[in-house]
């Protein structure tokens, strides 16, 4: 298939809605950051629930929108796929996991919406693409991966699990595109936004006080990182990034997952004073690398 070249404004745009859906994986890369010096220990449900339902209840008030017609049931499955078994399986592989195995595994998302497009969109992602996708997946395995690696297999049953769910996220929410309001015009992302995390946050809510109960204290620091992950890792996140699913290819934003460990590496070396050996830094080179040729690619067909 011959390339043709897009128009400026076109590249322009095409380049802001990559940046704009870049911060949401961006933002995730801080979660480890975050738990590990914010967050109360051993309370994944905890966090989930935290994460999901304070931020989707302030979107719901916030938008004063409710679902229409066949978008009730749209949105409970989405909500379930992004938030409700997503968040808790995620925290669960992180608990039993390195960070670098899971990175790794999280890391193939894009081959496994390349794949779910052919089936689910009919469309067939460019060779150069996948082997972008490829190529990612391992300068990902050789940023984050050590020779001592534990290989947990319910944890990465548990990650590979969370990455097919988003995964077929992201594909339905391309094929079902956009819900219209009373007026007929579409819902913005942040409406979407608000009922997926609700949807999610009131079933981790009865599995968190069934499971893990109430803590019996919060502490500052603890406040600061919910908030942190509730505002901006979660509801400016997912905002964004159902904006980007919108506009962009699915492969495009698949592909922009792996900005998470490259930013989580940069979040270890700044703020835990961790430091990166030759092998790293050539599996963050490729990493990049992929990650800017699967876009430049992406735009050209």
């Amino acid at each position: 298939m011959t390339a043709i070249a897009a128009p400026p404004g076109v590249r322009s745009r095409y380049a802001t809605d990559i940046a704009l859906a870049a911060f949401a994986p961006a933002s995730w890369g801080t979660t480890y950051v975050v738990t590990t010096t914010l967050l109360p220990d051993g309370r994944p449900l905890l966090a989930a629930t935290l994460r999901a339902l304070p931020a989707g209840l302030v979107l719901l008030a916030a938008t004063r929108r409710l679902p229409r017609g066949d978008w009730w049931w749209k949105s409970v499955v989405l909500g379930m796929l992004n938030f409700g078994a997503f968040f808790p399986l995620i925290f669960f592989a992180a608990y039993r996991l390195p960070g670098g195995v899971a990175s790794t595994i999280g890391s193939v998302q894009p081959l496994v919406v390349a794949l779910l497009s052919i089936g689910v969109l009919r469309v067939s992602p460019a060779r150069a693409v996948l082997y972008s996708a490829i190529a990612g997946t391992g300068g990902v395995a050789l940023l984050t991966l050590s020779a001592d690696a534990r290989l947990d297999p319910l944890g990465i049953g548990a990650m590979l699990t969370a990455t097919s769910l988003m995964a077929t996220a992201i594909v339905l929410a391309k094929k079902w595109g956009r819900p219209e309001s009373a007026d007929g015009r579409p819902e913005s992302p942040l409406v979407m936004t608000g009922w997926q995390l609700t949807v999610g946050g009131l079933v981790l809510a009865p599995l968190t006080l069934a499971f893990e109960g109430v803590p019996s204290s919060v502490t500052g620091e603890n406040v600061l990182g919910f908030g942190y992950l509730g505002i901006v890792g979660t509801a400016v996140a997912y905002a964004l990034w159902f904006r980007g699913i919108d506009r962009l290819p699915p492969t495009s934003v698949s592909l922009l997952g792996l900005t998470n460990p490259m930013v989580a590496t940069v979040a270890g070396l700044v703020i835990l004073g961790q430091t990166l050996t030759p092998l790293q830094i050539v599996g963050f080179t490729i990493a990049l690398g992929a990650l800017v040729a699967g876009q430049t690619l992406n735009r050209r067909t």
